[in-house]
């Protein structure tokens, strides 16, 4: 009989019981699009929304935890993980945070996102299982950052305050309760945090 090895790569975070945890997606709002975001990089384009790095850098600096979420399959782990730690713009790092990737295999994950066009069903689920772990009157959820309604569905749905969603197009546009304001980008923003 062989002896097989496998070898996992794992990262726990131990968070107090009143952490303030700001979410955010990263498929087409950390990038510019849910597919060639990840994948320009590894042939040397920068695919990236502009000024997500300090951002989410002066989100971090001000007390608050990060929560990335990507509905990809599992197997894309690695490619998602090395993106995020390898993310700089204008001398910052994007800083560390959590990131929750589906479980699902390569082709259960691509039926849920590109036939059935679901990809919040994976990330409610997700959410709600992470609140369950704090205390039952204390919601952890601060603000969420996404691409798409369903982004900002799943984010009401937490009990985040529609003031506190912040939904960012591919020209880099913030809208907060469905309004656009071309004035307000993810550089702007850093000052509200």
């Amino acid at each position: 009989m062989s002896k097989v090895e496998d070898k996992v790569d794992a990262h726990i975070y131990q968070w107090r019981w009143d952490t303030k945890i700001v979410i955010s997606d990263v498929d087409g709002t950390i990038t510019k699009s849910d597919v060639l975001g990840q994948f320009m990089p590894l042939v040397g384009r920068d695919w990236t929304q502009s000024g997500v790095a300090r951002l989410f850098s002066a989100i971090k600096e001000n007390g608050y935890q990060l929560l990335f979420l990507s509905a990809p399959a599992i197997v894309q782990a690695y490619l998602t993980r090395s993106f995020l730690n390898n993310l700089k713009q204008a001398g910052k790092a994007l800083p560390n945070g959590h990131v929750v990737i589906s479980p699902d295999g390569l082709f259960p994950a691509l039926y849920r996102e590109v036939i059935r066009r679901a990809p919040h069903e994976f990330k409610n689920a997700c959410l709600e299982d992470i609140k369950k772990l704090f205390p039952e009157h204390y919601n952890p959820f601060y603000a969420g950052f996404g691409n798409r309604d369903t982004d900002e569905l799943s984010y009401s749905k937490l009990g985040i305050p529609k003031g506190k969603i912040f939904i960012i197009n591919p020209k880099g546009e913030v809208a907060t309760g469905h309004r656009v304001d071309v004035k307000k980008s993810y550089t702007s923003l850093h000052y509200s945090f």
